[in-house]
């Protein structure tokens, strides 16, 4: 076929195997051998082996696997072989380490007094500004985080010495500002979990304290200590504004490992709350009454309504027809200054709606006869789903799930660890991708004909939930520290194409941040897929356990 896609017709992946064999010239003039070192007896080893004296012939390479990725737009994913073997014979290595204990303050115990806090902020004041950022980042002591934050920004204390709020400045113009001392320091200790909850409410989770961005949701469960602010970004990256879904400062939660399924709810259903709202005002459809949440039995009314209207109205007259929805989990930065994830490591989603046009200009200021499409990331996908149709007369997303149904492994190896499926109810499915573009991404799609949120009742949209859940959690318990998670959905106004909603998890790994390769869409991976859905399977059972034992929870 020759649209590109691991997914054949037939129901089966098919993918590219190198053997690689080939010869090289050698055009090198000069041979430069010196002794690297010496082995324990003193003799000398030399980098003779890098200065061959004639041509070269590689007879047998290692096998390299290449697997177009399932949408083409995302690239290929290339799996050595050399690397993958060892986790095909045992996949539970597949994990991070738990990053170790660090504390300066122990390491200074011989030189200060017991309990001097105020001897070590000034020994901290003397270290280098890069040393003090990866303590920041890295130390497990609450000691230390109080002393760098307390050199980050100036506190407003009680009679007992703890914070209490911040000092802040207000500028001619009216500009109110905290008074940040060291701007990298106080956004890298506040993201440290271990700083004590205290200071991190006044620097970072109070509402207001990062800025003037209105609340305007809420969703509370008092039973499961579930508490969710919805902040609006009005002056957004996002053109139209987005919102931000923040777990509030009464419910601060910094790890995956610590998110209820009451949590997971509360969160998405603000992002639910508000599309279908949204969608509704668009339609003239009468609205629930401000200041308050809507219940679940309120919110799957108000879908069926928008869902009747459209097929009643013109669907052609909304100008916003399309879902943003993300999650970036986690936070890090390197000492040399560069972040490397989200902007704050209290969990937070993301969200807005996106407008089917947009006015388009040339240059100039002169307008041009026709607006042009404004992007929407799932557009790719039906896109590729119409090409597919086209050339293969079959549905893609059909013909994805029977070759995940059917995957075989790619190495030969005739083992338990054959399936990419993880995790599957009656609405969902959790899998690996044949073609991961991250070395442990997670996808998580629809088992009916779900385009977008819009599509989904309310047991497909729990289905969603939970699974997005079990997705965070079982990549914790690998070490996953740095996670993220997009949304490709069909417009709202699309005809029914047999495209599904399709979420993609992205975890970071501290050596695969990305290079020229993946600049180019050439993801390099160092296990089988199925290896590293064996790996997640593994702790599937604690997962399900855990959330069992939480109990569902929500209004």
């Amino acid at each position: 076929m020759t649209v590109r896609s691991c997914v054949h017709p037939s129901g089966q992946f098919v993918y590219g195997v190198h053997t690689p064999a080939y010869q090289v010239a050698n055009l090198r003039e000069n041979d430069c051998v010196e002794p690297l070192g010496a082995f324990s007896d003193d003799n000398p080893y030399l980098n003779q082996v890098n200065f061959p004296e004639g041509d070269l012939r590689v007879d047998q390479a290692d096998a390299v696997y290449e697997i177009v990725n399932p949408f083409p737009f995302r690239g290929v994913t290339y799996i050595s072989s050399a690397w993958a073997a060892p986790r095909a014979v045992n996949p539970s290595v597949i994990k991070l380490p738990q990053p170790q204990a660090v504390s300066m303050r122990q390491a200074l115990q011989g030189l200060l007094p017991a309990g001097a806090a105020q001897d070590m902020q000034r020994s901290f004041a003397l270290l280098p500004e890069t040393v003090l950022l990866a303590l920041a980042a890295t130390s497990t002591d609450p000691e230390d985080l109080v002393a760098l934050a307390a050199m980050s920004c100036e506190f407003l204390r009680d009679g007992s010495g703890e914070p209490v709020g911040l000092r802040y400045d207000e500028s001619a113009s009216g500009l109110v500002r905290a008074k940040i001392l060291r701007r990298d320091l106080f956004e890298v200790v506040v993201n440290n979990r271990h700083l004590p909850e205290n200071y991190r409410k006044v620097m970072v989770l109070r509402p207001g304290v990062q800025g003037g961005s209105e609340i305007v949701g809420e969703y509370r469960d008092a039973v499961q200590k579930c508490h969710v602010f919805e902040y609006l970004r009005r002056n957004s990256y996002i053109p139209w504004g987005h919102y931000a879904a923040n777990m509030a400062d009464d419910a601060v939660r910094y790890s995956t490992a610590n998110l209820s399924e009451a949590d997971m709810q509360g969160l998405r259903h603000l992002y639910y709350q508000r599309t279908f709202l949204h969608l509704a005002a668009q339609l003239g459809l009468p609205l629930p009454p401000g200041r308050k949440a809507m219940t679940r039995a309120e919110l799957e009314k108000l879908r069926q309504a928008v869902v009747k209207a459209l097929r009643e109205k013109d669907a052609q007259d909304l100008s916003f027809t399309a879902t943003l929805w993300g999650w970036n989990y986690g936070f890090d930065f390197s000492a040399s200054g560069y972040r490397l994830h989200a902007s704050h490591q209290q969990i937070h989603q993301q969200y807005a709606m996106l407008p089917q046009t947009v006015s388009a200009w040339h240059h100039g200021g002169q307008a041009a006869n026709d607006p042009v499409s404004s992007y929407a990331c799932g557009d790719l996908v039906a896109e590729f789903c119409a090409r597919y149709q086209e050339e293969t007369g079959c549905d893609f997303f059909s013909t994805y799930l029977k070759a995940i149904r059917n995957n075989r492994r790619m190495d030969g190896m005739e083992n338990e660890n054959t399936s990419l499926v993880v995790y599957e109810d009656e609405g969902v499915m959790l899998f690996v991708p044949k073609a991961q573009t991250s070395q442990w991404e997670l996808q998580i799609m629809p088992l009916g004909e779900v385009g977008n949120i819009l599509e989904a009742d309310g047991a497909t949209r729990a289905s969603l939930d939970r699974a997005l859940l079990i997705a965070q959690k079982l990549l914790a318990r690998l070490g996953a520290r740095l996670v993220s998670s997009i949304e490709y959905s069909s417009r709202i106004t699309a005809k029914q194409g047999g495209q599904r909603l399709l979420y993609a998890l992205l975890p970071k790994l501290p050596y695969s941040m990305g290079a020229f390769s993946e600049a180019q869409l050439r993801w390099v991976n160092s296990h089988f897929p199925e290896d590293f859905a064996a790996a997640c399977r593994l702790h599937l059972p604690m997962v399900l356990d855990t959330l069992e034992k939480e109990g569902g929870g929500g209004a």
